[in-house]
This record gives structure tokens, C-alpha cells and sequence, in this order.
């Protein structure tokens, strides 16, 4: 059995690589290289799978997960500025791909420490505007 939840937080990035030199960051990333950055509105999918509990009929309590996802993600990100306030993302672009494998390893670590025997994560999906969004499965970090 699969459980998703949705979580919408509001956070602010510029798309920009140490790696790269003004020229080819503004060549790589266009309006979203603007030194003053900008923001979204994201929407994060979280989905765990496992057996359903005979005394609850649950795979896990929904606020249980919403305490997880908060404590592991939502908190560090949300109304933030992800460039300046993630050292996670500091010497990477802070762009949806990199911050759903960030979201992945903290949640993924979470759920497994929050659940020993339980459910796992087995997907992740993150809506940046409403043309682009990203999937992260289970198999993918494998």
C-alpha cells in the first residue's frame, strides 16, 4: 500500500554554479541567474509504502509524517533563501533536481529512523510552477 501527502512551501533560489563563469551561468540558466534571485511556490509529494497496520488500518499517521517532513525539510526551506540558508546547497545550484535529492536523503534517513520496521520512501515528486515538476522513485537512489 502506497500513502502520498502533499506539502506547499514558498522559497527562494538563484540558479548559479561556483563551477561556471558569469558568462556561461547566465548562458546555463537565463532569468533564473538573476543575482537578486526569486521565488516559488513548491509543492512537495511524499509517498511511503508498506503493510497496513491490523490495529490502525493505517501504512502510517499522517501527522506523524507531516512532523517528519517539517522537521527534515519544510523547516530549513521554507520562506527561506536556499542559496544563503541550506549548507547543503551552498556549493551546488539549488535547482529542483538538487533539491529533490537533497529532500530524498533527509527524508529517506528520517523515515528510517522514525520507522525502523515500517513504511519507506519510495517516491518523491516536487512542482516548481505548473509546466515543471520532478520525480525522485525508490529504484533511483539504488
Amino acid at each position: 500500500m502506497m500513502v502520498t501527502r502533499r506539502y506547499r512551501f514558498s522559497a527562494a533560489h538563484r540558479l548559479h554554479s561556483p563551477a561556471l563563469d558569469e558568462e556561461a551561468n547566465r548562458a546555463a540558466y537565463g532569468k533564473c541567474n538573476n543575482p537578486f534571485g526569486h521565488g516559488h511556490n513548491y509543492v512537495l509529494e511524499v509517498t511511503l509504502a508498506g503493510p497496513v497496520n491490523e490495529c490502525t488500518g493505517r501504512v502510517v499517521d499522517p501527522e506523524r509524517l507531516d512532523e517528519l517532513v517539517h522537521g527534515a525539510v519544510l523547516a530549513g526551506w521554507s520562506h527561506r533563501n536556499l542559496n544563503a540558508e541550506d549548507s547543503e546547497l551552498a556549493d551546488c545550484p539549488p535547482s529542483s533536481e538538487n533539491l529533490l535529492g537533497s529532500a530524498w536523503r533527509r527524508l529517506e534517513r528520517a523515515v528510517r529512523e522514525a520507522f525502523p520496521a515500517g513504511p519507506r520512501l519510495v517516491r518523491l515528486r516536487l512542482e516548481e510552477t505548473r509546466r515543471n515538476s520532478f520525480e525522485m522513485m525508490e529504484e533511483d537512489e539504488r
